[in-house]
């Protein structure tokens, strides 16, 4: 994809310490030309279509049916949402990129989608986390499924992952503002994170360094060493029951759940390990980071929609209506 010709405007802060451009260059997948770029962006264009319908398919169905009104469909709801608005924030600009060729992104927009991809991210995490903690609590403890997580206690559980994701990643936009850019203005992805942003700073970025391992830890990381122990506590229970059938039953359960979180937590930890690595951006960082925003919005409605009994006979019961 080719770069403009000119070159990158800069606006200065009032104290003339810090230099900000006016804007950053996107960058689609390297080694790709114009043509390949534009044919890619229908498929783009598809699976942002299939994640917008089914998302919005879940969420619609759980809010219509009152069966369904349970911690575990809750959770799935506010998952879908969440992914629902991710694929939102990626998908259009990357379509437009791959289709027309113009790479320009405000600094002020690329801050903002950066902002929303991250909290984004971590709201799904917890989610996820949430959702494992349901099938605990329904296999280790069935008896007490009903008591711990009540209605209150599951709009909590969504109202916490809301707000820490927007109070930890908050500081991430002010923290690159604080930077100059001096050098590079291009961007090695077709969307803004802060990893790759706070690359083109020519300033110290220890803060930053610091920060983005800090809230990946304490964030991503925890949600991910609670999720494992989960699912450690509830093999345990699964293997200790006599009947065959009812362990198999009761960890079918838990398949779509599963596939969920190797979905997002795989390319997330693949993605945090090569930037941490260091060295110039290549292909496999670019290829990992799409992989971590796009399939999970794509693949979470599908999986969900084909194991869960109640939600795919809603679906088939729509289709067979709307053919008539």
């Amino acid at each position: 994809m080719q770069k403009p010709q000119c070159l990158v405007p800069v606006m200065a802060t009032p104290n003339g310490t810090l230099v900000h451009p006016a804007y950053f260059l996107l960058v689609g997948i390297p080694g790709l030309g114009p043509n390949i770029h534009f044919w890619l962006a229908f498929p783009l264009c598809f699976m942002y279509a299939l994640a917008t319908l089914g998302n919005l398919a879940i969420v619609l169905i759980i809010r219509v049916e009152r069966c369904l009104h349970e911690p575990m469909y809750l959770f799935l709801a506010m998952l879908s949402t969440i992914d629902l608005v991710l694929s939102s924030v990626t998908m259009p600009k990357m379509a437009s990129l791959f289709l027309t060729g113009i790479q320009e992104i405000g600094f002020n927009i690329c801050l903002a989608q950066m902002f929303l991809i991250h909290a984004l991210s971590a709201m799904e995490s917890a989610v996820l986390l949430a959702m494992a903690f349901d099938r605990f609590v329904a296999i280790c403890h069935p008896l007490r499924h009903a008591s711990v997580l009540t209605g209150p206690t599951v709009a909590k559980i969504g109202l916490a992952a809301l707000t820490r994701g927007f109070v930890f990643f908050f500081p991430l936009p002010f923290l690159l503002k604080r930077l100059s850019y001096c050098q590079t203005h291009t961007v090695t992805h077709s969307f803004c994170l802060h990893q790759d942003i706070m690359k083109l700073s020519c300033t110290d970025t220890i803060v930053n360094v610091v920060y983005g391992l800090f809230i990946i830890l304490s964030v991503m990381g925890v949600d991910s060493l609670f999720i494992g122990l989960s699912y450690i506590l509830i093999l345990k229970t699964v293997l200790e029951l006599s009947s065959r059938g009812a362990a198999l039953k009761a960890f079918n359960t838990c398949v779509s759940h599963l596939c969920a979180v190797l979905v997002f937590y795989v390319p997330l930890i693949g993605l945090s390990v090569v930037h941490r690595l260091g060295g110039p951006t290549s292909l496999l960082h670019v290829i990992m980071a799409n992989i971590y925003l796009l399939l999970p919005p794509v693949v979470n409605p599908v999986v969900y929609g084909a194991k869960t009994k109640e939600i795919r006979s809603r679906i088939l019961h729509m289709f067979s209506q709307g053919g008539r």
